[in-house]
């Protein structure tokens, strides 16, 4: 599916010195609360990581904050879609304004109508809602 990417990533986790004798929990803990949220650092919804604690020993941060910072290597699947990429979902809802989708099992999407193909007529058929394709048959979008 177009819109997911895997990405090697160089990170800096800074953790409060009360994580310090947990330092392994502590940085999983804080790239947990990453998840399924769009960060602009990646470019993207972060849905999954793996990591690789590159240095055992942490650097302390100079200033007023006395966190320390731990370096580690991370593999990344990202979730970034672009106009016109091709995408899966699942049809949650259907008007002849538009057409509601869950993408991945997590991100709703809108498709309005002005967006949609002039290809596809809103009918309603049998007390249920659809569009239809009017130059494939078979070619539908229902609820």
């Amino acid at each position: 599916m177009e819109g997911l990417s895997v990405a090697d990533a160089d990170l800096v986790v800074y953790l409060h010195p009360s994580k310090s004798s947990k330092v392994s929990q502590a940085i999983l803990r804080e790239l947990s609360s990453s998840l399924f949220k769009f960060n602009e650092a990646f470019g993207g919804v972060l849905l999954a990581y793996d990591v690789n604690i590159l240095d055992k020993q942490a650097k302390i941060l100079s200033g007023v904050h006395p966190y320390f910072g731990v370096r580690l290597k991370a593999n990344l699947l990202l979730f970034s879609p672009k106009s016109d990429m091709l995408l899966e979902g699942k049809v949650v809802k259907l008007s002849q304004e538009s057409i509601h989708v869950i993408i991945l099992g997590f991100s709703s999407a809108i498709i309005t109508a002005e967006n949609i193909r002039r290809e596809f007529k809103y009918k309603t058929k049998d007390n249920e809602e659809l569009f239809a394709s009017r130059s494939h048959k078979r070619h539908v979008i229902k609820f």
